[in-house]
């Protein structure tokens, strides 16, 4: 749990409440309440306080001591095991992390510390906690750590030094695993897929690193970019953390060439991104490099004559399920194609380069848009009517346009009047549903491009997991090394869960699946060598011990039992 001061803006102006976080067991992941509520800004600063922001976030400050001094009233106290529920769920995870003899590599590295204690099993440990429980490292340390099965002897002052270590060390622990998976599954990077999310803070100030930028969220609050990479086969190969002010389009390439320089990657890789990645300098850096790539493109940008290519009925196939039923309709066509870019002196230049492109049409997803376009349109005329604010329109400004008038309709300096801009509204609903992808692979077939593009959703998963089951936001650390521990953390808890999924289970189960086993599998301690199974069987549960050949289903379980469900190899 952890306090943070929640600002809120409404028409009446910027109000205030302290927040607190907590697990919640029905959501099975972190959640926010009120904790105080504490007024707006510009009546606190009537009542006499000049900064009401800075006031109370020093009573937030506060809370946080106070509530820490009281979980670490002993700090010399060392984990304990005397908790008689024991965590087990991630005991897959255990097997894969033993079994790619990372230990081996980090313990070398350790040598040139003084640590009194073993970072690659601290390191672990966060990971177990972080699956079957995320919460905050005080949290972590205080609650959950003692309750898995293996035993570990660390403080948690020792906790926070080793996460600010293995935070300034993150890219040489990641090629630690790239290395060891490459020699253990191997990765396939004849496809790579990038993209960039961010993860915001709950404090004021900006700082070198939290900074703030375009939110995925919505937030004002600085932000810390993220961009991941994945293989072919939609296993995580790298992150790289970004101050939040800085353009996602230059990560892309910063990422790759450093992933491939440090893993050793040679031959072509098809880079695989969204269409926020889509510039020509990613293009031409792409090419330069000997690489291929794949990009989403905007069907709204397109010139006009694009746009008509794109609309014409001709050349489209239909794509099918197994029972007939449309999928999509897709077309393609390669050609010359122009880009401009800016050379080493600044100077711009334009290139031709061959590119095919591929047209889809999919008709529950223009459906959905023009239902999405029809409501932001009625929105529109709602705040028409009622004479709303320029600023209070929100998304739906852009099928509005605004300008001055006066009582006769004459434009001048003063009131805005919005008017509906049937031109975009019309354009708007005639492509929905349309999407292009643009790529260098001339020979690639149209159905295998867009089958590349559309594993993209893997990495929006990975992040959707990091936020949601790993609760990897809003983070409270303050050191830039130690936040960037925590998200390597995260990035480890979502790379093991990927080789699971991926290399063990070959894609049998869904990522839901396998976090409520995670999270729930747990036992209880009756006696010095018995325990009882607390987990609800599931459907999963009984796929895993047939499987397996593990007592997973079974109510009473000896010590013996449980050993051999946490050293077992798949």
């Amino acid at each position: 749990m952890a306090y943070f001061l929640k600002k809120s803006n409404y028409k009446k102006g910027t109000y205030l409440q302290i927040y607190e976080s907590f697990y919640d067991p029905e959501r099975k992941g972190g959640a926010h309440r009120s904790y105080k509520a504490l007024g707006y800004v510009h009546e606190l600063q009537a009542k006499g306080i000049e900064d009401p922001i800075a006031f109370y976030q020093e009573e937030v400050i506060k809370l946080n001591q106070d509530l820490n001094a009281a979980k670490n009233a002993n700090k010399a106290r060392q984990i304990s095991d005397d908790s008689p529920e024991k965590l087990i769920g991630y005991f897959p995870l255990k097997n894969i992390n033993d079994r790619l003899s990372v230990k081996k590599y980090i313990d070398l590295m350790q040598t040139a510390t003084d640590f009194r204690f073993n970072v690659f099993d601290m390191m672990s440990s966060l990971v177990y906690a972080r699956l079957v429980h995320p919460c905050s490292k005080a949290k972590t340390y205080e609650e959950v750590i003692p309750k898995l099965f293996d035993t570990y002897d660390y403080s948690l002052n020792q906790l926070y030094d080793g996460l600010e270590y293995i935070g300034c060390e993150y890219e040489k622990i990641i090629e630690i695993y790239n290395h060891q998976i490459g020699q253990m599954y191997s990765f396939h990077t004849s496809h790579t897929y990038f993209d960039c999310t961010n993860f915001y803070f709950e404090i004021d100030r900006e700082d070198d690193f939290r900074r703030k930028g375009p939110s995925k969220e919505n937030r004002k609050d600085p932000i810390v970019g993220m961009g991941l990479l994945l293989d072919a086969n939609q296993i995580p190969m790298g992150m790289k953390l970004y101050p939040g002010n800085e353009s996602e389009k230059p990560i892309l390439r910063n990422i790759i060439d450093d992933l491939k320089k440090r893993n050793s990657i040679s031959g072509k890789t098809i880079q695989v991104a969204d269409k926020g990645l889509n510039c020509a300098e990613n293009i031409i850096h792409a090419l330069k490099s000997g690489d291929g790539y794949i990009f989403s493109k905007s069907v709204k940008l397109l010139p006009e004559t694009e746009v008509t290519w794109v609309l014409l009925d001709n050349d489209y196939r239909d794509v099918t399920d197994k029972n007939g039923n449309l999928l999509y309709r897709i077309k393609e066509c390669v050609d010359d194609f122009t880009y401009t870019v800016t050379d080493s002196e600044g100077k711009k230049r334009k290139v031709q380069l061959p590119e095919k492109r591929v047209a889809t049409f999919n008709p529950k997803l223009a459906e959905k848009q023009r239902l999405e376009i029809k409501k932001q349109v009625e929105k529109a005329i709602s705040l028409k009517t009622a004479k709303a604010k320029k600023s209070e329109y929100g998304d739906c400004a852009k099928y509005v346009t605004f300008i001055t008038t006066d009582k006769k309709g004459n434009e001048t300096d003063g009131a805005v009047k919005a008017v509906l801009n049937e031109d975009v509204i019309n354009k708007s609903l005639k492509l929905a549903g349309y999407n292009l992808l643009v790529s260098s692979e001339t020979k690639m077939s149209a159905t295998e491009i867009y089958s590349a593009y559309h594993n993209l959703w893997r990495i929006e998963e990975s992040f959707r997991i990091m936020k949601s089951q790993l609760d990897a936001r809003p983070v409270y650390l303050q050191k830039e090394d130690t936040i960037t521990g925590h998200f390597l953390i995260c990035y480890l808890a979502v790379l093991l869960t990927r080789l699971l999924q991926f290399k063990v289970l070959k894609n049998e189960y869904c990522s839901e699946e396998l976090f409520d086993f995670i999270h729930d599998f747990r036992v209880a301690k009756i006696s010095d060598k018995k325990y009882i199974n607390l987990t609800r069987a599931t459907s999963f549960i009984k796929e895993f011990a047939s499987l397996t050949g593990l007592p997973l289903t079974s109510y009473f379980l000896s010590d013996g039992e449980i050993k051999k469900v946490l050293s077992h190899r798949f």
